[in-house]
């Protein structure tokens, strides 16, 4: 399998046309200072990794199924394959169909590798030892072949040397927990303009989101928080109408709920899988498991409530990739036209997270949720649900008991265990209160029906007496792990045992192979802001519930993409005291009010004018969200050119009762006119209801002269196409039609600058696109606070990137309209 040593490119050469496949051709290159690696993320027949270790100047390849694993217990499967070119270390993209591993590739971790010992030795060997120090991928590693090098394939074993870098695979799995490219942050698959949720089949199963158990209250990100409801997890498909209600465990709960199942009914949905708990409420109306429970067992289930919290199918469309906000916006949809006391929406709690779980702690419930609000719906256990409970509690394997002392029937403790990650049982501790003498004997007859012989532990032998037994007399007798108690404890010692134990009842819900320890992952962590922010957890949008600790945050993140649209430039600010609902005014001048970073610029030229501001840092961006402001407008030019504006902004600003599609279709009509006048325009959207037509002109013309010029291009298009077009602003002009605003090219206006926010409901955000993908985008507020960073994070190519170097002379285009006019 290896390479010749006089052609050592050759095989990768004969598997590709070049003419065909964006890969690289490549030669063998010169040996650098330190050796490279790269893990490529690839997508084709099956998704795996493509292992490349610099030697010789080419990269060394296994394809590796599962990918690595930090578990040195994890021996991941790598099959050698041809020698790539150092080039390839950087390729990303598409190859295409037909052609040798066509799919999408990524740069998934990159970085420098150290051979311990001669590595060409050691490969002739079969066992190659090293150290990598990439964005991922750190420590030191372990290849081992296992096919000699004259069989077909070479097949070797990858895995992770034991170190201080070692983790349990059930603690983390990097290539779940760091999908995304170390180059664009962004999986291939996703360069693909998001499209609105198609019609899709229903599908036969589909398995719930699980949460993971967090340390604490997420800080960074945009959360949405519900109680944790203490009951059975139970998903509902729906088929021409008819409801069939599935356990976490896959069984069909349907028949034993009959009241609950003509309650689904009611609310219409004809194909769909709805995801909630079952729930009975005492007379507080606090979830009551043992009542819960109870009903099931005395078959009087007309008193559980279901709590519907996600839609991840709903009428025939997939919701799954889409955001939570956007499912759950379906979901009450729904409810709110049909939903009952026995169907009910599980709300999100307005308030501070902090409070809300020590709220949820005080009132005895089990615990918060909180979700990401932008995150898809994930059929496994995923980070982008978090658990916040008020104490330890979790479900165990019920593997043994012991008999009470002196009483006949009845059960003294109950003998606990959980999977490992190879799906070894092994002991953690025992229960032994937490029942009264009716359930202390219904256990007693149920575990006595599954006694065994021995204990269900690879080392287990004859019943004995072993480590849970901790009162003299007790006798450990076993059973089969077929059943699962839900407990209540205080902690974990440092051998992995429970201590101060509870029991809270038996669970028939889940599977028991999946029962293992809940480790808590660390929530978000807080993200200090470069200012001190007061009143933090003020909402500032009711229609979102943004926080002006949200808003603070994300100006400081957004910095890099905005700032560039802001220095130099003469800039106004849209502050709102009081939220997007209340009064908004304009700050030109810094006057009295200070704000930490903002430059003023002096314009002692304008007799009698006030100096202009200027906001060129992150800090001063931060700190003017700190004072309220949520939209950062600029002028048309630079302060050092003050009189000649280097920029024309067409708005396109539609009137009521025009549609999307019209507004879209203004700006390409815009876009075609500039370019017969041979300008070059780019596009971005408003933020609010509609698109920025941007043209870069080189400054050397006065204000009133490009005034005229960007007014007499929309006279142009009304003379032409009236019923599309008005030359004057008011609403009563444009009803049914578009004003494309040319007067925010006077002299003093101003327009929101890319990537600013709009004080709008939704806080929109003013996004930079390509005329590409205008007939994708949705809205002029598609991107918002909550999503922006985020799209930034996936899109590859900067659509302005060639903005800032664009100066076009504006004379000849003029010249060119006044012939087109003459000529009418």
């Amino acid at each position: 399998m290896p390479a010749t040593h006089t052609d050592p490119l050759g095989r990768y050469w004969a598997k590709r046309d070049f003419s065909k496949t964006p890969e690289p051709r490549g030669v063998r290159a010169k040996a650098g200072k330190a050796l490279s690696f790269v893990v490529q993320k690839h997508d084709a027949t099956r998704l795996h990794y493509d292992f490349r270790l610099e030697l010789d100047g080419v990269l060394l390849s296994w394809a590796v199924p599962k990918g690595p694993s930090y578990d040195p217990a994890d021996k991941r499967m790598a099959v050698r394959t041809e020698d790539h070119p150092m080039s390839y270390a950087d390729f990303e993209g598409t190859i295409p169909p037909g052609q040798y591993g066509a799919g999408h590739v990524i740069v998934w971790d990159r970085g420098t590798w150290t051979p311990h010992g001669d590595p060409r030795a050691s490969l002739a060997a079969g066992k190659l030892s090293f150290e990598l120090q990439g964005e991922k991928l750190e420590g030191v590693w372990e290849l081992v072949r296992l096919k000699r090098p004259d069989e077909s394939k070479e097949t070797w074993l990858l895995f992770k040397k034991r170190d201080e870098h070692a983790r349990p695979h059930a603690d983390y799995d990097v290539v779940i927990a760091k999908p995304d490219s170390v180059m664009t942050s962004k999986p291939p698959a996703s360069t693909a303009r998001k499209k609105a949720p198609k019609r899709a089949p229903l599908p036969e199963t589909m398995s719930p989101q699980l949460a993971t158990l967090a340390t604490g209250v997420p800080s960074s990100g945009t959360w949405s928080y519900e109680l944790k409801y203490d009951g059975y997890r139970v998903m509902t498909r729906f088929e021409r109408g008819v409801p069939k209600l599935v356990t976490r465990g896959g069984h069909d709960w349907t028949a034993r709920l009959p009241e609950l199942s003509a309650a689904l009914r009611e609310l219409g949905v004809k194909s769909g899988w709805l995801d909630g708990e079952l729930v009975v409420l005492n007379d507080n109306g606090v979830p009551d498991f043992n009542a819960l429970q109870n009903a099931f067992d005395r078959q009087r289930t007309g008193r559980i409530v279901y709590f519907l919290f996600d839609a991840p199918f709903l009428e025939g469309r997939d919701l799954r990739e889409e955001p939570l906000s956007a499912r759950r916006a379906a979901l009450k949809a729904v409810l709110d036209e049909r939903g009952t006391d026995r169907v009910r929406f599980s709300p999100d709690i307005d308030a501070d997270p902090h409070s809300i779980l020590a709220s949820a702690c005080a009132m005895k419930l089990e615990g918060v949720i909180a979700k990401r609000t932008d995150a898809p719906y994930e059929s496994r256990r995923s980070t982008s649900w978090l658990k916040l409970k008020c104490q330890q509690r979790q479900e165990f394997v019920i593997v043994g008991f012991t008999a009470r002392k002196n009483v006949d029937g009845e059960i003294g403790s109950l003998l606990l265990a959980v999977h490992d990650a190879s799906g070894t049982l092994k002991p953690v501790g025992s229960v032994g209160t937490g029942w009264d003498t009716d359930t202390s004997r219904a256990l007693w007859k149920e575990l006595t029906a599954i006694e065994a012989s021995k204990a269900p532990f690879e080392s287990g032998g004859p019943a004995k007496r072993s480590r849970w037994s901790r009162r003299p007399g007790a006798v450990d007798r076993w059973v089969k792990p077929t059943r699962i108690a839900e407990v209540n404890f205080g902690e974990w010692t440092p051998d992995q045992q429970i201590r101060h134990a509870v029991f809270i009842s038996l669970r028939t819900d889940k599977p028991v192979h999946q029962i293992t320890r809940e480790k808590a992952v660390d929530a978000p962590a807080i993200v200090k802001s470069s200012v001190k922010v007061s009143n933090p957890e003020r909402v500032i949008d009711p229609s979102t519930g943004t926080t002006k600790l949200d808003l603070v945050r994300f100006y400081e993140a957004i910095a890099p993409h905005l700032l560039p649209h802001l220095k130099g430039r003469p800039v106004s600010l849209v502050r709102g005291p009081e939220g997007v609902g209340g009064e908004l005014f304009f700050q030109k001048h810094l006057g009295k009010v200070h704000i930490d970073g903002i430059k003023e610029l002096p314009v002692s030229r304008w007799e009698g004018h006030e100096p202009l501001m200027e906001v060129n840092t992150a800090k001063a961006l931060a700190a003017s969200a700190q004072m309220n402001t949520v939209e950062f407008h600029t002028w048309n030019t630079m302060s050092r050119h003050i009189g000649k504006p280097d920029r024309i902004v067409f708005d396109v600003d539609p009137g009521e009762g025009v549609g999307w599609a019209m507004v879209q279709e203004a700006a390409i009509l815009t876009r075609a006119l500039l370019t017969e006048l041979g300008l070059v325009s780019w596009l971005k959207t408003s933020g609010g209801k509609g698109l920025h037509v941007v043209v870069p002109i080189a400054p050397r013309l006065d204000w009133d002269t490009v005034k005229a010029f960007s007014r007499d291009v929309v006279a142009h298009m009304a003379h032409h196409i009236p019923e599309r077009f008005v030359v004057k602003s008011g609403p009563a002009n444009r009803v049914g039609k578009i004003f494309i605003d040319y007067l925010r090219n006077g002299h003093g206006a101003t327009t929101a600058a890319a990537f600013s926010a709009r004080a709008r409901p939704g806080l929109g955000v003013s996004m930079p696109i390509s005329w590409d993908e205008l007939p994708d985008v949705k809205s002029g507020s598609q991107w918002t606070v909550a999503n922006t960073l985020d799209h930034l994070s996936f899109r590859k190519v900067d659509p302005w990137a060639d903005y800032a170097g664009t100066k076009q002379a504006l004379a000849a285009a003029i010249r060119k309209l006044e012939k087109a006019q003459r000529a009418v």
